[in-house]
């Protein structure tokens, strides 16, 4: 089959691997018919390289069809339609009881001291297999993979996977009361999604990002909106429009590849140059990101109230301002999508008539799977509009 392989840095290429095959008799393997672009498969592409091995198979965004099934799977047969959540949860353990699927027992990741395994995602998270490619081997077949109906688009459902659980998990954290002020910084996939359900659930919603088409559609979506690019800081103006106090809540939507820290860029681009055994011990032990982002919700958010971080973070030593998040009694909520925790919630919501979050033009770019080198480096960039792009093998 065809697949999106990591081959070093910066450099993806679609290259002919072996068949996945059923490994476990709770495995299905799934024929992909659409599988995502997303912004955490640009930090593969750059920052976290240390962890990646020539040839791994990227992507954690996929749906498709049933193809095959274990002789244990119960629930699902061949032909059914699936959406397959970006980690990879067992559904039964300690954690998975308790909604805590990204930190499911049976599948963390104990010699990296990482969370669940994720499709796609490095050794630093059981180096799986993706889903940008043709077929795709899923364990837990009865627990694991989303069950949908067939007849909608693709793009109805194929955002179960990672972009609407990311960002609805969100906007649970961020816990704005009815009536409150809600600021997102960054209008990327998770972002603009988050704005979305947020105004759907009748809340404030303050925007930011320096992309000017992102900016737009968060806006016509019917958010308030700040150009960052245009200002020195974006507290004032958030304190501006917000009686003096504040967001109530802030989702911090972007992560470590924020532009603006110079010295933790050029920190990370050094760590390149070291060997890949050291860069690993390094990252592990005493990487840095780049905190533009995180730093701004800190600034923006009123006093007594929630930082929500969806954008992922990657290093162990970065500097936070405690004196100010003590001071100012900030609660902060965190980690990767519980993916399963909020499935059924929404997989209601896709079914409705209406389309409430937009979800059927949520893409802003269908190509085929050969194209994604170039849409690796174009989304990167953020050329050509380019928002959401979605593959189709």
């Amino acid at each position: 089959m065809k697949a999106v392989t990591w081959q070093g840095k910066q450099d993806m290429q679609v290259i002919e691997v072996p068949d996945p095959v059923v490994e476990q008799p709770t495995d299905v393997i799934v024929d992909i018919t659409s599988s995502g672009l997303c912004g955490s498969d640009l930090h593969l592409y750059d920052p976290l390289a240390p962890f990646m091995t020539a040839g791994d198979i990227v992507g954690h965004e996929p749906m498709g069809v049933v193809r095959e099934v274990g002789s244990a799977v119960e629930t699902l047969q061949v032909g059914d339609r699936v959406v397959v959540p970006f980690n990879i949860s067992c559904g039964a353990c300690w954690m998975c009881e308790r909604g805590l699927f990204s930190q499911c027992e049976t599948t963390q990741n104990r010699d990296t001291g990482t969370g669940a395994s994720l499709f796609g995602y490095s050794k630093l998270y059981g180096q799986v297999p993706g889903g940008q490619a043709e077929m795709l081997r899923v364990p837990f077949g009865d627990t694991l993979p989303i069950k949908v109906p067939h007849g909608p688009p693709d793009d109805r459902f194929l955002f179960l996977s990672d972009v609407l659980p990311t960002a609805w998990q969100a906007v649970e954290y961020a816990d704005v009361e009815e009536g409150g002020t809600l600021l997102v910084v960054g209008a990327g996939p998770i972002g603009d999604m988050a704005t979305r359900i947020a105004l759907h659930r009748g809340l404030r919603v303050i925007t930011v990002d320096s992309v000017r088409e992102r900016l737009a559609r968060v806006q016509g979506r019917g958010a308030e909106t700040i150009d960052h690019s245009e200002l020195d800081g974006i507290g004032d103006r958030v304190r501006e429009l917000t009686d003096g106090r504040g967001a109530d809540a802030v989702i911090d939507a972007v992560g470590m590849e924020a532009h603006g820290s110079p010295v933790a860029e050029t920190a990370q681009k050094a760590l390149g140059l070291l060997p890949k055994k050291v860069q690993e011990k390094v990252m592990l032990n005493v990487g840095s990101d780049r905190l533009a982002a995180l730093l701004s919700a800190i600034d923006s958010v009123r006093r007594g109230g929630t930082i929500s971080i969806s954008g992922v973070y990657g290093a162990p030593t970065d500097p936070l301002p405690m004196f100010e998040l003590f001071d100012k009694q900030v609660q902060l909520r965190m980690g990767q999508a519980n993916v399963r925790r909020w499935s059924d919630d929404i997989l209601a919501l896709l079914q409705q008539d209406e389309d409430v979050l937009g979800v059927d033009t949520f893409a802003t770019h269908h190509l085929p799977l050969t194209d994604a080198p170039e849409a690796y480096r174009k989304f990167r960039d953020k050329e050509d509009g380019m928002v959401k792009v979605v593959f189709t093998p």
